[in-house]
């Protein structure tokens, strides 16, 4: 890949701050008090922004703010993205997603808010400002859409960023996803629930993903991933499909794996590595994740530790 195009840019339309609290069990209509609080800036776009400056990969990020939530959100971020974010703000309040990870019986839980409406003039303000810092680079849109954006949304900037010589990333589900993939994105990065709700099937092996896996890549998309959680990822390409499987790590919290496992592979396409480098990096960033408590994403130093080499197997499906 040319230097000119070694840049990615990020789409987060819906940030927010993401909570996390440490109990030792859920108890209805009783008061719990958390271990280990913590409050990091999320929401899709902002962690695959973050990932990405992690693996030293030069990230912009173009973002929509709102309220007293918005500042917590940008104070969280520091200068964590720099003079790279460019930030629009509307009225209403910047999301609180909330995650709470309970010791016994072992458990996750998970609440999500739905986010400030974006009119349509400030919907076309910042996808103009994405599209400007783009150019021919990698452009990334991911999450789901807030109140007030059409569901095309997605599948009209992968025509514009394709059409000025650009390549898209698309993590996403619903009917955004359908209509993302009329236009033929780079990459599409997806987990098991996702694929099989769109398939409208069970898949148990790495194969049956595999085989589901191809028939959204044939339709003119250069890569297509399905995230498994502990069973690994797999990637297909127009050559062959590959299965990697998550290394043992131990795993505090899910939040985050699945925009690590994408900025994995990305950072490694950057570099001209092969489809079996890419997933393997993927996975190891994902896991990497997995293995903090609360909201946190992976640390440069995780990806460096010995248990984390695992193999690629090829599947010729």
């Amino acid at each position: 890949m040319n230097d000119e195009r070694n840049h990615v840019s990020v789409l987060a339309l819906n940030p927010a701050v993401d909570i996390g609290y440490e109990i030792p069990q859920l108890l209805e209509y009783q008061k719990v008090r958390a271990s280990q609080t913590w409050y990091h800036p999320g929401g899709n776009g902002i962690n695959i922004a973050r990932a990405l400056t992690e693996l030293t990969v030069q990230a912009n990020c173009c973002s929509i703010i709102a309220g007293e939530s918005g500042d917590l959100l940008l104070n969280l971020l520091g200068d964590t993205l720099g003079d790279r974010h460019k930030w629009f703000r509307v009225q209403g309040e910047t999301r609180l997603n909330t995650t709470i990870l309970q010791h016994s019986p072992p458990g996750q839980y998970e609440i999500t808010s739905v986010g400030p409406e974006i009119p349509p003039d400030m919907l076309t303000r910042v996808c103009d400002c994405l599209l400007d810092i783009a150019g021919n680079g990698i452009v990334v849109l991911s999450g789901l859409l807030p109140p007030g954006v059409p569901d095309s949304t997605y599948r009209e900037l992968i025509e514009r960023v394709n059409g000025q010589g650009g390549k898209v990333v698309v993590d996403t589900h619903g009917e955004v996803l359908q209509l993302a993939l009329e236009a033929k994105p780079w990459l599409v990065r997806l987990n098991r629930h996702i694929l099989e709700m769109s398939m409208k099937q069970r898949m148990d092996t790495a194969q049956d993903i595999a085989a589901a896996a191809r028939t959204i890549q044939q339709r003119g998309i250069d890569f297509v991933c399905v995230t498994l959680g502990n069973e690994g990822a797999v990637l297909v390409n127009a050559d062959n499909s590959y299965h990697c499987i998550a290394p043992k790590v131990h795993k505090q919290s899910t939040v985050g794996c699945g925009d690590s496992v994408l900025s994995g592979l990305i950072a490694s396409a950057l570099k001209g590595e092969t489809p079996q480098q890419m997933l393997r990096f993927g996975v190891l960033c994902g896991s990497a994740t997995a293995s903090h408590p609360g909201t946190e994403l992976f640390r440069r130093e995780d990806l460096e530790t010995e248990s984390m080499n695992i193999e690629v197997t090829q599947l010729d499906v």
